[in-house]
């Protein structure tokens, strides 16, 4: 999702930075920093502008890495890109991109920008807002998630959709009934559909909500939090539950008062594919005159309660949300800059009972902020 985050304007390899970390839980290794690469803004590649980065995915028959940009269009046609780069438990290395694909509508050709949407179209071949892009452990195809569009001048459902490894569309998947872009109710506009992610060895599909629906309360504040959704499917369609994510309030006051401030779901992870009731979830803050803020949580929707066919979350009575615990927080580590970090990976296993969590900024197409990819290292026994 397209947001203003702090202005930086960095460019270049940066350096490793290694070893600052949060608070470890007693008795557990902290998390620690592997390094980071900061990608030249306005990247030319293939005809194309690198930029907008919202997701990233390893792919482990290539060993390189999928990323869903989210340029609706108005640059060069929606598209994906691969990338590699070298990842070990001591370094990051440069990313070099090795492919990209716009991503096509049944038809065979690429989606509109929002200026040339056609309401007469049928929904999958409308304009979108892409946003994250997992690779299927079963087929190597592609399943991404798009916000739509809730406007004056449109009103275009969220959806989930695969597409083969050129980019070329296979189908949309179900969405629940309440992720529609009603009058009144559904997601707000750019607060949709865009975590997304495999479980259960890729025979499920979660996906996240990044704000409330309409009919859920309001948007989260300086003085309260609010609740989003999380969905989870068959990977043939079928809906099969709902839960409560219970996200953060503000963590700043906008200066000046009253300026710009959110927070949400920027994306969603398995923890182990052979759990699923347990993942990651990004928070993405930015508050202007303050900055960025991005947390990530590991979740457990055991014991929630499934609110698939609960109409609201602001009237239900004893709804229960899903367990939540900070895991990192990137203002904790002597990053070079926390931009506005979007998608999040789990890369190659390290020594020593270690795994790589591979981060990526979307950096809005703009001169002030950056594409970031960052490696940290997460100990086995803090998840």
């Amino acid at each position: 999702m397209s947001r203003r985050a702090f202005a930086t304007a960095l460019i270049g390899a940066v350096p490793l930075t290694l070893m600052a970390t949060p608070a470890a839980e007693a008795g557990h290794r902290p998390l620690r920093l592997i390094g980071e690469q900061i990608v030249p803004n306005a990247l030319p590649y293939e005809g194309t502008v690198v930029g907008g980065l919202s997701s990233i995915d390893y792919d482990p028959r290539t060993g390189e890495y999928a990323l869903i940009c989210d340029d609706r269009s108005a640059i060069n046609p929606a598209r994906f890109y691969t990338a590699k780069f070298s990842l070990d438990a001591k370094g990051l290395g440069p990313v070099t991109f090795t492919g990209t694909k716009p991503l096509l509508r049944p038809d065979g050709t690429s989606y509109p920008p929002l200026a040339k949407n056609d309401p007469a179209q049928p929904p999958n071949m409308r304009t979108i807002d892409p946003e994250e892009l997992r690779v299927d452990p079963w087929t190597g195809r592609y399943v991404w998630s798009q916000e739509g569009e809730r406007s004056a001048a449109a009103r275009i459902d969220p959806s989930i959709r695969e597409a083969k490894r050129d980019g070329s569309y296979v189908r949309d998947l179900p969405i629940p009934a309440n992720e529609k872009m009603a009058e009144t109710a559904g997601p707000r506009q750019n607060l949709a559909l865009e975590g997304l992610t495999f479980a259960g060895f890729g025979s499920l599909i979660a996906s996240s909500v990044e704000g409330p629906l309409l009919q859920d309360g309001p948007e989260a504040n300086t003085t309260s939090g609010a609740l989003s959704r999380i969905t989870l499917q068959s990977r043939s369609g079928p809906v099969l539950a709902q839960y409560a994510y219970p996200q953060e309030k503000v963590f700043a006051s906008p200066n000046p008062p009253g300026a710009f401030a959110t927070t949400g779901i920027s994306s969603l992870l398995a923890v182990d594919q052979a759990d699923p009731t347990r993942y990651l979830v990004m928070e993405r803050s930015f508050v202007t005159g303050v900055g960025n803020k991005i947390r990530v949580y590991e979740i457990d929707t055991k014991g929630a309660t499934n609110v698939l066919n609960t109409p609201s979350l602001a009237d239900a009575k004893k709804v229960k949300p899903v367990k939540k615990r900070l895991l990192v927080d990137l203002a904790d580590f002597k990053l070079s800059t926390v931009d506005n970090v979007e998608g999040m990976t789990w890369g190659p296993r390290l020594p020593n009972g270690e795994r790589s969590l591979v981060l990526v900024s979307d950096n809005n197409f703009s001169a002030t902020q950056v594409t970031q990819f960052i490696a940290l290292a997460v100990p086995s026994e803090r998840l």
